[in-house]
């Protein structure tokens, strides 16, 4: 059985509350769960101490016996020293589209037109 350590939302519409659960990687996100491990609150300044509540010994406990946490959840865990997760890098996410390329070489070439005819008139 695959075990993921996950988010499983509660709390009301606009008002978001997590708890950080085991699950069986196939049951649904707020589905059953094995165990629950702790609570998330964003709606906390990320400086709150109970922002983040995790039973670390269980948590330890299940990642010796397998489990995998998903994104979130491994930050939380590389903030309490219980996993080491690597940063991400991705150099294209800012790189704009072919779209957006297209829209400024034709928004350049449009302001080259119209300064041009400008600067002839002050050359004479």
């Amino acid at each position: 059985m695959a075990l993921k350590i996950r988010l499983a939302r509660a709390g009301t519409k606009k008002r978001p509350f997590y708890h950080i659960v085991i699950a069986d990687a196939r049951s649904p996100r707020d589905g059953r769960f094995i165990e629950k491990l702790g609570t998330f609150n964003p709606l906390l300044a990320k400086d709150a101490e109970n922002r983040v509540v995790l039973d670390a010994e269980r948590a330890k406990h299940w990642l010796s016996h397998g489990a995998q946490a998903t994104d979130r959840v491994a930050r939380f865990l590389d903030a309490a020293g219980l996993l080491k997760r690597e940063a991400r890098n991705n150099p294209n996410k800012g790189v704009p589209g072919e779209k957006a390329k297209e829209r400024a070489e034709e928004k350049a070439a449009r302001e080259a037109a119209a300064n041009a005819p400008a600067e002839e008139a002050t050359a004479e």
